[in-house]
C-alpha cells in the first residue's frame, strides 16, 4: 500500500508543480470527479460484464443482467467508499452497504417516477429525460454518499 501512496504523491507533486493553475482548479473538486470517473467505471464493467455473461457463456439475459448488475453495484460500492470518499473503516462496511443498497433502491424508483413524469405528463424525450434524471440523480448519490454512507465510521482508525 506504501507503494501506491508514493506513486500518488509523486503524480500530485507533478501535477502540482507543471500544471498550477488547473491543479489549483481541479485540487478542491476530485471527489466529485472522482465520484463520476468510479460511477462511469462501474457503468461500463455493467456492460462489459452483461456482453461476457450473455453475449460469450449465452447465460439468460435477465440471469445475465442481474449478475453483471451485482459485479457492476459491488464495484461502485467499493470504488465510491476506498477510493472517492477515502472510507477506510471496516467495522462499518456492512452498514454502508446495507445503505449503500437502500439508496439504489430509492433511486430505481425515483429514477421511474421522474421518468414517468417528464415523459408522460410533460412530452420530453425519453433520452433527454433520461440525462436529466441521471444528472439529477448523481448530484443527490453524491451527497447521499459524502454526508450519509462514507460519514458513517470516518474519525474511526481501523486502517489496515
Amino acid at each position: 500500500m506504501s507503494h501506491i501512496r508514493q506513486l500518488y504523491d509523486r503524480l500530485r507533486l507533478y501535477f502540482s508543480t507543471k500544471f498550477p493553475r488547473i491543479f489549483k482548479i481541479i485540487e478542491p473538486q476530485k471527489s466529485i470527479i472522482k465520484f463520476f470517473i468510479a460511477g462511469s467505471f462501474s457503468g461500463g464493467a455493467d456492460i462489459v460484464l452483461l456482453f461476457v455473461f450473455h453475449g460469450l457463456f449465452r447465460l439468460d439475459i435477465v440471469l445475465s443482467t442481474s449478475l453483471a448488475f451485482i459485479c457492476a453495484f459491488l464495484i461502485s460500492f467499493t470504488l465510491q467508499k476506498f477510493w472517492t470518499f477515502r472510507n477506510y473503516c471496516q467495522k462499518k462496511v456492512l452498514h454502508q452497504l446495507f445503505l449503500y443498497i437502500i439508496n439504489a433502491l430509492i433511486g430505481l424508483y425515483l429514477n421511474g417516477w421522474f421518468m414517468h413524469l417528464l415523459v408522460n405528463k410533460y412530452q420530453t424525450w425519453y433520452i433527454l429525460a433520461q440525462i436529466i434524471v441521471n444528472l439529477v440523480l448523481a448530484v443527490v448519490n453524491f451527497l447521499v454518499y459524502k454526508f450519509i454512507i462514507f460519514k458513517i465510521g470516518e474519525n474511526e482508525t481501523d486502517r489496515q
